[in-house]
């Protein structure tokens, strides 16, 4: 198995990972449509609960 001949330095480990890192984006946001909040895409909605026109989740107002 090949092994590295020298240490590789804290400089082009780092160059490394940022053109990687830099490729990253933030995940995607969206509006509900039932009640207006901001929430990522693909999760319920973390203040009414509701998924794709459905109730998902109960949320603490629910529950009150």
């Amino acid at each position: 198995m090949a092994t590295p001949k020298r240490r590789v330095s804290h400089a082009a480990t780092a160059s490394r990972k940022a053109q990687w890192l830099g490729a990253l984006k933030s995940p995607s946001v969206t509006t509900c449509p039932h009640c207006g909040e901001m929430i990522t895409t693909y999760r319920a909605c973390p203040a009414c609960g509701y998924y794709r026109g459905r109730k998902a989740v109960e949320t603490g107002e629910d529950k009150a």
